[in-house]
Formats: structure tokens, sequence, C-alpha cells
């Protein structure tokens, strides 16, 4: 770390966290930290994506219009990844990865915050909370017996072929994962609790029904889980209709929740869901704290979203700094230093 007080510490190095440290790059600010508990940026990318997923910029078929700096474009998996290493890579961001932050207190009679970590603390004028959360996956009301609990699943870890797999769950991720599975040639079933799919953008809706009508996976709604044991080392499921079937993996994609305590101890207001209330401009009730990325999503939201999410803020805190936003020679000398970028 190159100082101890930035203009900037960014908690969460998800298409958010990145985006703002590389807006406030663009635009001037050169104290900026980029903090990670994972060993690397995009954890949820590397973690819950399987290789070569697509990665839409338009994502659920919604348009989102790019606001920033940030050429975002559809890809994949790995080429997202690439394009987010790049945009790191090319100026002095300094970057806190398998640091996990402890506490963030807001010191009013020095006008910045003092973030603690586990072995060390230091000072920011602005913070951005941009964790996500699907980091702390939702996890069934039933117990699952510790003797079956390296069969289940909160993403496509350690998944294989032939395998006969019970997906739970009604959203984009809970399809992906059950059709991409059945190209696999596994078995799959995924039950859902609810009677038609509300959540799904078209394309994975599509895929679901042709796959269910081709027998290629089998659909099961309308229906819920009441148990789970173990069945001579197998996984058996009891269902809510009587019924009952024996599975060799379970995976739920069941969403994931926001850190409430985590939240709660930063100060912010959060509304009576546990999420946290901010403005247009991303400001929570504490002052010059923000959020970014999954976090400031209430129903789930894209990365190209979340990159909007950066241009935001930077411009909101460089407004209320009594700072100019888009000092034209900065950013000029930023694209000449870095070609691989195009003002948009």
């Amino acid at each position: 770390m190159t100082t101890d007080k930035y203009d900037f510490a960014i908690i969460g190095g998800g298409p958010g966290g990145i985006a703002t440290a590389i807006e406030a790059a663009v635009h001037g600010i050169e104290n900026i930290l980029l903090i990670d508990k994972a060993d690397n940026h995009s954890s949820t990318i590397r973690k819950f994506y399987k290789d070569n997923k697509r990665v839409d910029k338009d994502w659920k078929g919604q348009s989102v219009q790019i606001e920033g700096n940030i050429p975002f474009m559809d890809g994949t998996k790995e080429t997202t990844l690439d394009f987010f290493d790049q945009l790191l890579d090319e100026d002095k961001i300094d970057t806190a990865f398998n640091t996990e932050v402890e506490n963030i207190i807001r010191k009013e009679d020095e006008d910045c915050f003092v973030i603690t970590t586990a072995t060390q603390s230091f000072k920011a004028t602005a913070v951005v909370i941009a964790i996500g959360k699907m980091g702390k996956p939702n996890k069934p009301s039933y117990k699952i017996p510790p003797s079956i609990q390296e069969f289940v699943n909160f993403n496509l870890d350690k998944c294989s072929t032939g395998e006969k797999i019970l997906v739970v769950g009604g959203g984009n991720s809970a399809a992906e994962y059950a059709y991409e599975l059945a190209d696999e040639d596994n078995n799959v079933t995924l039950v859902y609790r609810k009677p038609t799919f509300s959540r799904l953008n078209p394309e994975n809706e599509t895929i679901l029904k042709q796959y269910n009508g081709q027998e290629k996976l089998r659909l099961r709604m309308n229906t819920d889980i009441e148990s789970v044991e173990n069945e001579h080392g197998k996984i058996k499921v009891n269902f809510n209709d009587g019924y009952y079937t024996i599975y060799d993996r379970l995976i739920f994609a069941i969403g994931g929740t926001t850190p409430i305590d985590f939240l709660k101890k930063c100060g912010m207001d959060l509304d009576e869901t546990g999420n946290p209330i901010y403005d247009e401009h991303y400001r929570t009730s504490v002052h010059c704290m923000y959020v970014a990325g999954d976090i400031a999503f209430n129903t789930g939201g894209s990365i190209a979203a979340a990159l909007n999410h950066g241009y935001h803020i930077v411009n909101s805190f460089m407004r209320r700094s009594g700072r100019i936003y888009a000092h034209t020679d900065k950013v000029e000398a930023f694209f000449e230093k870095n070609p691989s970028f195009k003002p948009l």
C-alpha cells in the first residue's frame, strides 16, 4: 500500500467495486484502494459461473446503456475476467486481496473513515461497500445431515457427469445450473415451490421448457422439500406431495442474502428487508459511504448496471468534495496512457 489515507477505499472486488476504482482513476483521483476477502477480484464470477458461461451486457434482456468510461460488452466468463484484469492492471490502484474488513468507523472530527482488518487499519475519505450477496448463499430451513453434506452444493463445484441431480430454485442461476448439467449427461430435475416461473429471463425460460419437452431434464413445479435424509450414502429428498426420490447430488440455487450484521455495524440505515437505503447517487445514510454492485440491487442486476454505479458514485463524490468532475486534461491524459480505453 502506498499511503495510509485514501480518497476511496472500496470494499469488494466485483464489477461495482472495480468500476468505482477505474472511474476514480480516470478522473484524477490518485489514492484508491480495492479490498476483497477472496484471493482475487470477481470472486462471484469465478466461483458461481461455469467455464465458458455467457456473460451478457443486457442481462435478462434489459438493455443497459453504459454511462461511464468502461466499454463493457458481451462475452464469456473468461473474457470478462480478462477484461477486469486489464482494467486493474492499467493504472496504479492499490489492491488488498485475502483481506477481510472487520469494522468501518466514521470519524467525524477527522472527516474520514477508519477501516480495520485483522492485520492493520487505514483511513479513507470515502468508502464504497461493493460486497456481493452470493458470497453468503441462502440455505434451506431444514437440516442437511452432516454425512451427506459433501454431496450438497450451492454452485457447480465438484459436479461431474452421469449423476442424478436435484436443482432447487426458480431463478436464472437455478435454470442455468439445470440445463448446463443436463448437457453434461446428468439426470437432472429442477424443483420449484411455485406453479410458474416469474423471475427467469426469456432465453432461460425457453431453454428450460424445450429441455423439459425433450426429456433432457424434468421440471417439478409447485413442489417444496420437507426434509433431506441419508439413504445408504445417497440423498433422500422428501417432498411435500408425499413422494420421495433418491439423488446423487443436491444443488441449492435459492439466492443470496445481504450481510445485514456488517451493514448495521457500518452504521447505515436499512429497510425492513435488511437492504441498504441509498439515493440516486448510491449514497447511504452515512456521509461519504456508498453502495455498489449486487448489494445495491434489491432484486438482482447486471454487470453493466453495476459498472454504472461506479460512474455515479465518483460523480457524486467529486461534486460533494468541491472537485470539478471530468477534468478534461486528466481524462485525456488517462486515455492517452491507456489506449485500450475509449471514452463513450
